[in-house]
């Protein structure tokens, strides 16, 4: 994947051909759209009906599961599931030590993200390690703005609900409408051990894990030690944004400010120009189809432009869902705005200047890092 991204940028100055021939439409581009906008469109229906909390990150594991194949979307979401149940798990008897106690959780914090980053480079099933590491150190995270511990309790029992039945109906969906000629043009080897063949000898692997967690420590210091915990999206980006060489996460994070612009401008107009007009769920249904259909359509391309449409998803998605009413709250878009620009911000610096590691072709495995 990181040879990938250090070679998406154009070889010329033909930016708007370039741009073109990436926005082609093909037969299993639209499909996939359609999918995309299908589950999620299910899952603002099934979560306002139902009042399932995190309905923008129930909506937004539509985009982060789905692969380019059958087999290979059920894989991620079988594996997706097994590592949120775990990561709930050990976050439910991490709380009983380190609520209300910040000395214990701050260093719990730093030892997930290090372990997550660590294990999505060694495992070959990276997103295993990658879902556990960031739930269980995100959940930790957010620890000291909930009051009571039957609340903490309760919300993450509830954050369960809400991504695991967004990850079987993502694998459904794929499973019932995407193509069959898609299977064969994505199949691999299957690897032979679950480790990669220098996951104990590459001292990259934790130099790796380590930039990232100074990365999203300093920013969760930052935004705590301020009191604006609006930003947390910070910590977010600079493990989201986070690849194995410094060009490719460079790259990955303008496509990042990109997507997060765009999809940060679609909420500014939906809630000052069209929320307040909306009295049914009928009307919010179709401007969040119009707008994941957008994001779809580009991340549905090469990865040479595709993570700009999971930003356009993602940032509209934490905008528009605050709960099961219309919410004009502006101020939750600059926060979530700010925080992403700070983390991107942070991991550029760090990447840059400490263990710079430069792009290097390695062998392609079937679900290594999420996207």
């Amino acid at each position: 994947m990181s040879t990938t991204f250090l070679e998406a940028r154009p070889v010329d100055s033909d930016w708007i051909g370039w741009l073109k021939c990436k926005l082609a439409p093909t037969r299993l581009r639209e499909v996939r759209t359609a999918i995309f906008v299908a589950g999620v469109v299910l899952c603002v229906i099934i979560s306002m009906a139902l009042q399932v909390p995190e309905l923008a990150l129930s909506a937004y594991m539509v985009f982060f599961f789905s692969q380019k194949t059958k087999n290979l979307t059920t894989i991620a979401g079988l594996v997706g599931l097994i590592g949120l149940t775990i990561s709930i798990g050990a976050t439910l008897l991490l709380y009983k030590f380190t609520y209300g106690h910040p000395e214990l959780r701050i260093p719990v914090i730093a030892i997930a993200v290090f372990l997550g980053m660590w294990l999505s480079r060694v495992l070959v099933i990276g997103v295993l390690g990658f879902v556990v590491g960031f739930v269980v150190a995100y959940s930790q995270s957010i620890a000291e703005q909930v009051p009571s511990p039957e609340l903490i309790v309760r919300g993450a029992l509830w954050l369960w609900v809400a991504l695991a039945y967004s990850i079987g109906l993502t694998v459904v969906l794929n499973r019932l409408f995407l193509p069959a000629s898609a299977e064969a043009q994505g199949h691999k080897p299957r690897p032979k051990s679950l480790w990669k063949p220098d996951a104990f000898t590459n001292p990259a692997h934790v130099q790796f894990a380590l930039k990232v967690t100074f990365s999203a420590m300093f920013c969760y210091l930052l935004y705590t030690g301020i009191d604006w915990t609006g930003i947390h999206t910070a910590f977010i980006t600079c493990i989201f944004i986070a690849l194995e060489s410094t060009e490719a996460t460079l790259y990955k994070g303008m496509l990042r400010i990109l997507g997060c612009v765009i999809g940060g401008a679609f909420a500014l107009f939906s809630i000052i120009f069209l929320v307040p007009h909306m009295e049914t769920i009928a009307s919010l249904i179709v401007l969040v189809a119009t707008v994941s259909a957008i994001a779809a359509w580009v991340a549905t391309g090469s990865e040479r432009i595709s993570y700009a449409g999971f930003q356009i998803a993602f940032a509209f998605f934490l905008s528009m869902f605050q709960g099961y009413a219309p919410d004009t709250d502006l101020d939750k878009i600059r926060d979530r705005v700010v925080g992403i620009l700070i983390g991107i911000a942070v991991t550029t610096v760090i990447f840059h200047y400490v263990w710079p590691e430069r792009a290097r072709p390695t062998p392609a495995s079937p679900v290594t890092q999420p996207q």
